[in-house]
């Protein structure tokens, strides 16, 4: 009955948000003689904050349409590689005209990003990913909204999430890939990779885990909590709905995308609010800079998608009561998962200092599980003054959270890091004291030079990659780093 009534309510708020919309336009036209009036410009920013306040949110676009590789702006295309019910394996290809551009580019890593299946949309990481392009060819996996999926694709257990991954690894190949995983999905990626260890599969050069509740029992935030304190059945009969009827995924049991956003607000009720009111603020001053930063955070922020039923259960289950993975009771398919048996893939996990979602020291766990991985293959790092968004979006993720993966990635690799990143990314991440150097072979003296006809040296100018490009910061991204 709660989805019908968010129906309903979204059906009768949409004329009203429309039409705010309208009059804030009209308060704002030269053309209009009343936008010359002494309070037109308060009259349109309170319309236009209604009409944000109003109006449903649909999935943003990635919107990536160029990037900078070594000095140069290569075209992406974003399309499909592969198509699965629940989730489609997206592919960012980049294309040049310039032949070292293009040559460079082959030789570089392939990384598959595992974005999150809690809520938002995969988009979420359009920052992750822009920043990735420079240096790789990036792989996404954009799980789809399950009121969009029909009852005819059966229900998506947190056991297909494993399968998925393991589906991409395979078909995108193990041999040159290194995946990351951000937030959610560090649980089930760590099982996908441990399984295929188990049954002799080649598994990724690397992965990087972010964020993510390994062992959700170290340093329990708020949402960890609600998850220890309710029991299985009071999610089950108090947060699972049905589809209603006016949707490809009618008659299917879902955690809602809405009540997942009430969740996500509630966390930190005095931001959103002191958010809105500077957005106001920023509207009556001609601030459009703030502004458009407000817009551009809050069309991605405000747009969820559901969840299969069965999946968010089993992962409340699986993740937040029972601590299967750290216990070594989890079992996908009926085999055990077992992380020790990992010992060709490297490791690294990153954690945020200030993360409120996934505590210090859920991450990292993945370091002790992995007992069958090397010491000098595994690595935790921590992001000092991170919140969670902050390991993955934002000027610490472009200035110290990236050049540290990349550092990593080249490392076990096999791909030199010095031209690679700018000065400030160097000074940030010291050098690998494991690298190679090179031994220059000496020539006797006794042996007779042949003398050859002097040539001009050529000199070929080096050009440094930039790492991104520094975008205005706002009070609200600020704000937001530590939010879910």
């Amino acid at each position: 009955m709660l989805y019908q009534l968010q129906e309903f309510n979204r059906a009768l708020l949409e004329p009203l948000s429309s039409w705010a919309q309208t009059t804030a336009k009209t308060f704002i036209n030269p053309n209009n003689p009343l936008s010359y009036s002494p309070n037109s410009q308060r009259l349109a920013a309170g319309y236009e904050l209604l009409y944000r306040l109003g109006k449903e949110y649909e999935k943003p676009d990635f919107g990536i349409r160029t990037i900078e590789v070594l000095g140069k702006k290569v075209t992406i295309n974003e399309f499909s590689a592969l198509t699965k019910p629940f989730c489609n394996l997206m592919r960012f290809k980049r294309f040049s005209d310039d032949v070292d551009v293009i040559k460079a580019m082959k030789k570089e890593p392939i990384v598959l990003v595992v974005a999150p299946l809690s809520g938002h949309h995969s988009s979420l990481l359009r920052d992750t990913v822009s920043v990735l392009l420079q240096n790789h060819k990036v792989y996404l996996t954009d799980w789809i909204d399950a009121r969009l999926v029909p009852m005819s694709e059966g229900k998506f257990h947190l056991d297909d999430y494993v399968y998925y991954i393991q589906e991409f690894i395979r078909f995108i190949g193990a041999d040159n890939l290194h995946v990351i995983s951000v937030c959610q999905p560090t649980v089930p990626v760590l099982a996908a990779i441990s399984l295929m260890a188990s049954n002799g599969e080649k598994t990724p050069v690397t992965m990087t885990m972010m964020g993510g509740p390994i062992d959700a029992r170290k340093s329990p935030t708020a949402v960890n909590s609600l998850a220890m304190k309710k029991s299985f059945e009071w999610f089950e009969n108090n947060v699972i709905y049905t589809v209603p009827p006016n949707h490809p995924g009618a008659g299917r049991k879902v955690y809602p995308g809405f009540l997942q956003h009430a969740g996500f607000v509630a966390m930190n009720p005095d931001r959103h609010l002191s958010s809105h009111w500077d957005y106001f603020k920023d509207l009556l001053k001609g601030d459009s800079l703030d502004a458009e930063a407000h817009r551009k955070f809050y069309n991605e922020y405000n747009a969820v998608l559901d969840m299969d039923s069965a999946y968010y259960l089993e992962t409340i289950k699986t993740v937040f009561q029972e601590f299967a993975l750290p216990q070594g009771t989890w079992k996908v398919g009926g085999q055990l998962v077992r992380p020790q048996d990992i010992k060709k893939t490297a490791l690294l996990a990153i954690e945020g200092e200030l993360d409120d979602i996934s505590g210090s020291g859920q991450t990292a766990a993945a370091l002790e599980l992995c007992a069958g991985i090397p010491k000098n293959h595994k690595e935790g790092f921590e992001v000092k003054g991170a919140g969670h968004y902050g390991i993955f979006s934002g000027r610490r993720w472009r200035e110290i959270v990236y050049p540290k993966i990349t550092e990593f990635i080249r490392k076990h690799h096999g791909t030199p890091t010095k031209q690679l990143g700018s000065k400030k990314t160097t000074e940030v991440i010291k050098p690998s004291t494991q690298r190679a150097t090179l031994k220059k072979k000496a020539v006797p003296l006794a042996t007779p030079v042949k003398k050859t006809p002097a040539r001009k040296s050529v000199v070929k100018p080096t050009v440094a990659k930039k790492v991104a490009t520094k975008l205005t910061r706002t009070k609200l991204i600020s704000a937001s780093r530590s939010k879910a």
